[in-house]
């Protein structure tokens, strides 16, 4: 039987990194992520692996690149203004087709911003931040409990494409606390890696990891395979949430911290008499285009909340094509939305469509 236990979200972060067979993370502490470093500077050496605090973010992910290259498997954490401080580490990763697992635990920006949770990276981390045609698989936990289950999902992800893969958090899902059923941890069993750089033994011929190519052909031939591996990466994992969809004919959309206030939200709606329903993107690259696109197909509209002033509204916008309207609230800066102020834009929105007959229902019961 599982124990439970009230763990913090970082702490989650850093739980799922050892279970998933991770044994070797470099980073630089920045709030609202630090614990995640505490814990693994505490944690990894028991586990026989490697923590290393570096002088910067810029030396955690060229460390990360090492150790990748040499087919271990391998992190970094950071907070926004770190992540940014990556970017170029992050495309020569890509470039190099390392796998590798970086965790960003969003703040309020741009800039050095605040402390406060935000989610204002999402353009950076599912368009590419980095130069070059890439993508990173992106993963956005809503729960506590969630974030240790997509930790091992991120690492086989990033070993299974050769692609580093990126978990998105934000402040207020990295400091809460929440229970978690702690199972026994099982002896983790990695991949075989033929393609790292670990001496030449007895292979004929030397493996070599690097992302020049210096021929224009050449590099075309190796953008044209990443463009396979991500069409691949879009045909087989894209994931989501559905919830109250069956007769719905609003849906919110919502990642992380954002989509439990979006829940709450649809509860009181049915409550109320509105059919409301909630389509929580878990990946956020791939974005689950097929099941907005499917729900497109019978609803009247959509309403997107994010901590932010409107990013993953244009992925939703792409996938509903124009069939029915997007509509969006958000808050930027740090700042969380409210029950209340959701609520208060799907009853805008349904003054607007005139959905008076679900309003009335919704009047009527408030009595």
């Amino acid at each position: 039987m599982p124990s439970k236990m009230l763990m913090r979200g970082n702490e989650a972060f850093a739980e799922g990194v050892l279970r998933a067979g991770c044994r070797y993370t470099f980073a630089y502490p920045i709030t609202p992520q630090s614990e995640i470093v505490h814990f693994l500077a505490r944690r990894l050496p028991e586990a026989g692996g490697v923590f290393l605090q570096v002088e910067s973010e810029v030396a955690a992910v060229n460390m990360v690149f090492g150790a990748a290259a040499a087919g271990a498997r391998a992190m970094t954490s950071s907070s926004s203004p770190g992540i940014s401080l990556m970017q170029e580490g992050i495309s020569y990763l890509v470039g190099a087709r390392l796998p590798c697992v970086i965790i960003n635990v969003m703040r309020g920006g741009p800039g050095l911003g605040n402390i406060a949770p935000s989610q204002g990276d999402y353009l950076q981390a599912v368009k590419g931040g980095g130069h070059g045609d890439y993508r990173l698989i992106v993963l956005a936990p809503s729960s506590v409990p969630e974030i240790i289950e997509l930790m091992e999902l991120a690492f086989e992800l990033a070993d299974t494409y050769r692609n580093p893969v990126l978990v998105l958090g934000d402040g207020v899902l990295g400091q809460m606390m929440e229970p978690v059923a702690v199972h026994e941890e099982k002896p983790v069993i990695l991949p075989e890696k033929p393609w790292a750089v670990t001496g030449q033994g007895d292979r004929p011929e030397r493996n070599i990891i690097s992302s020049l190519h210096i021929v224009p052909e050449d590099n075309e031939r190796f953008n044209r395979e990443l463009e396979r591996v991500q069409k691949e990466i879009r045909r087989r994992e894209q994931r989501a949430e559905e919830y109250r969809l069956d007769d719905a004919d609003l849906i919110l959309v919502a990642f992380g911290t954002v989509a439990r206030v979006a829940k709450a939200v649809v509860d009181r709606a049915r409550a109320e008499g509105l059919r409301v329903g909630l389509i929580r993107p878990v990946t956020l690259w791939p974005f689950p285009d097929d099941a907005v696109s499917r729900a497109a197909a019978r609803v009247d509209g959509f309403l997107v909340v994010e901590m932010n002033l409107g990013q993953m509204v244009e992925d939703v916008r792409l996938a509903v094509n124009g069939r029915k309207p997007v509509h969006f609230y958000g808050r930027p800066g740090g700042t969380v939305p409210t029950v209340r102020e959701v609520w208060n834009e799907v009853k805008r929105i349904k003054e607007v469509t005139g959905d008076k007959e679900d309003l009335r229902a919704a009047a009527g019961t408030n009595g």
